[in-house]
């Protein structure tokens, strides 16, 4: 794997560092294929439960690697193709977020801009420090941020993201918040301790049925109400089923702790 991801795996919690702190952990083709491998490992890892998604340095994420990017104009088609494959890589390793079985929670610092934003909004979960700010600014030097927009769209009301999006203007980690890009704020200093106890609460949880429920919840939110409902409703006659849904619904009413496998 590359050193351009740290891996440290504890207690069922697999903790993945951008590991580039002199680009701010820009998403380069490199860091792309590194993500790629990661999640796809991470993907049949049984004993991971949580993955929490990090950034060395002074920064989460400054989205792509723009000197990368301006390198690819050199190309006969003035990067036309290079262009198009980076956009389509870059969308399919988001994507392999909403899909992975376990939960992701990105830990945020700094900044997390253009792509490094909608690469936490494409986590289930988000921690930020206080003075962290967010931002969809490509729009500042002449590039819209529509990738980063599918996302952002996705978590925040849509006259927010457009603001964000057509101003290029930060929002601070209060105000990300607010509008619902991140679950909570803490203190610098407390960043970390409190993303490992969020970690730990849902890695403490029966990993079957997160797994299920994961699944279920980013199906759901793209049908109808009635089709939601339908769908769900089957999903939950599976769960019911499961040995170890028995098991904890006895051991609740008999007032003692599951025996699960």
């Amino acid at each position: 794997m590359s050193d351009l991801l740290l891996r440290e795996d504890q207690a069922g919690v697999a903790y993945i560092t951008l590991n580039a702190p002199r680009s701010l952990n820009a998403l380069s083709d490199a860091m792309l294929a590194a993500l790629k491998a990661m999640l796809t490992d991470l993907s049949h890892d049984d004993e991971v439960k949580v993955v929490v998604l990090r950034g060395a340095g002074k920064a989460f994420c400054a989205g792509h690697d723009l000197k990368e990017m301006q390198a690819g104009r050199a190309a006969a088609d003035n990067g036309r193709a290079y262009f198009a494959d980076l956009f389509t890589r870059c969308a399919a390793v988001m994507q392999m977020i909403s899909v992975l079985p376990q939960p992701v929670i990105a830990e945020v610092h700094g900044i997390a801009t253009a792509a490094g934003c909608q690469l936490v909004a494409s986590c289930d979960l988000a921690v930020a420090a206080e003075g962290t700010r967010f931002g969809v600014n490509g729009v500042n030097i002449g590039l819209f941020c529509s990738t980063p927009m599918v996302a952002l769209t996705r978590n925040v009301p849509r006259k927010v993201a457009f603001e964000m999006l057509t101003t290029g203007e930060f929002i601070t980690a209060d105000r990300a918040h607010q509008v619902g890009l991140v679950n909570r704020v803490v203190a610098p200093e407390a960043l970390a301790d409190e993303t490992s106890r969020l970690a730990a609460t849902l890695a403490g949880k029966l990993g079957s049925v997160v797994k299920i429920g994961k699944q279920a919840f980013y199906q759901q939110a793209d049908m109808s109400l009635a089709d939601a409902y339908e769908h769900t409703a089957a999903v939950m006659v599976d769960n019911m089923l499961f040995r170890d849904t028995n098991e904890g619904i006895s051991a609740f009413i008999e007032k003692r702790k599951p025996d699960w496998a």
